[in-house]
């Protein structure tokens, strides 16, 4: 193969796809990998490609200067996945102006837009723990900065990094990445809600935690009774179906690409708060400052060691499973994806099963 960075270590960016002027490059996902292909018949030798690729090109990363906690307002918080921080500064950028660039749902696809409408964020918030897919963005944001505005782009940190290279650091832009575990092939994610009777093509929303509850939902109820964990959520959590790339990812220590970086409070003094949500909230630069003195948002500091120490990924990536390898043959023999995490994990999800019964019969209410 003829690939844009090494092969099988391809994050998914897609900077390369939109970079391109001769619609050359192709990422091909295979579930346990992704790979930027060239086709050498319509390539031009440019290298565009290659120089744009966060792989190839790294950027200069940068420790945080200020370490901080907290959360939105009542309905903010209610309507977030944590402290409601990436509703909030959003509002904040929309409010001044500027324009922003996220991630959202939409039939069966995760995809980034750029919008200027404060009635839209609710259409971005929330996590998701899948690839998502940024083709188109990097030039839509490139050409809003031209005309003067400022944009702020809220992604993983390798997004942040491909973008940075793409836009040459502009003054305008304004970046938010996200402490990431990893994230699987958005191919898996369709595999698991088709086993448990859902089109990932025909759902209106999908949730994938709430708080400090980790669960696949859908508009109006779970995929399984609440109060179990589903198959796709316990193959996140525990590490076993992320691409090749995400375990050996350089942006899983403390020093960030993005000029703020937002995740979970996990190591909050403030325990009752948890609960309800409590966002993380690191400050690079300037413009991240700029960022935080728009905000109106709850801010408390918070004890840096601790929230190393519960948030790995400050410290080092993912693990990969001894698991994952059988795993990923099970995936390309056609198997059923429970099965297979099944395999993997059997004590594990045997508990769930019996509590999805236990809960089914009347027998066990579940969460409340």
């Amino acid at each position: 193969m003829n690939t844009v960075c090494d092969v099988n270590m391809c994050a998914g960016c897609m900077a390369c796809v939109d970079i391109c002027p001769r619609r050359a490059i192709s990422v091909v996902d295979d579930m346990e990998h992704m790979n930027a292909i060239i086709d050498l018949s319509l390539c031009i030798n440019c290298n565009a490609c290659h120089k744009i690729c966060q792989n190839n090109n790294p950027p200069i990363l940068k420790k945080p200067k200020k370490w901080l906690q907290g959360w939105g307002d009542e309905q903010t918080r209610s309507t977030s996945s944590s402290g409601g921080f990436g509703q909030e500064v959003m509002r904040a950028v929309l409010r001044s102006g500027g324009s922003v660039a996220a991630c959202k749902f939409e039939s069966g696809e995760f995809k980034f837009e750029l919008f200027d409408d404060e009635l839209r964020i609710a259409e971005f918030i929330g996590s998701k723990y899948v690839k998502s897919n940024p083709v188109g963005i990097y030039k839509s944001i490139k050409s809003r900065l031209k005309t003067g505005k400022k944009v702020l782009f809220i992604g993983l940190p390798c997004q942040v990094a491909s973008l940075r290279n793409y836009v040459n650091d502009n003054a305008n832009l304004y970046t938010i990445d996200l402490i990431c575990h990893g994230s699987p092939s958005v191919k898996l994610l369709q595999k698991a809600v088709d086993e448990y009777g859902y089109a990932l093509s025909k759902m209106n929303a999908i949730y994938f935690r709430s708080s400090d509850k980790f669960a696949i939902e859908t508009q109006p109820l779970g995929i399984v009774p609440k109060g179990v964990q589903d198959r796709y959520t316990m193959a996140f959590l525990k590490g076993l179906c992320y691409t090749e790339n995400c375990y050996t990812c350089q942006y899983a220590q403390v020093a960030r690409t993005g000029d703020l970086t937002i995740g979970d409070s996990w190591g909050t003094e403030m325990t009752s708060e948890l609960p309800k949500g409590v966002s993380l909230v690191l400050c690079q630069t300037k413009k991240g400052q700029e960022l935080l003195d728009l905000m109106d948002f709850n801010f408390f500091n918070v004890q840096k060691e601790e929230s190393v120490n519960q948030n790995k990924q400050l410290q080092h990536p993912a693990n990969a499973p001894r698991e994952r390898k059988r795993f990923f043959e099970d995936m390309r023999k056609g198997k059923k994806f429970k099965s297979a995490v099944m395999r993997a994990y059997p004590k594990d999800c045997m508990k769930q099963n019996i509590k999805s019964a236990l809960i089914t019969m009347n027998l066990w209410g579940g969460e409340k």
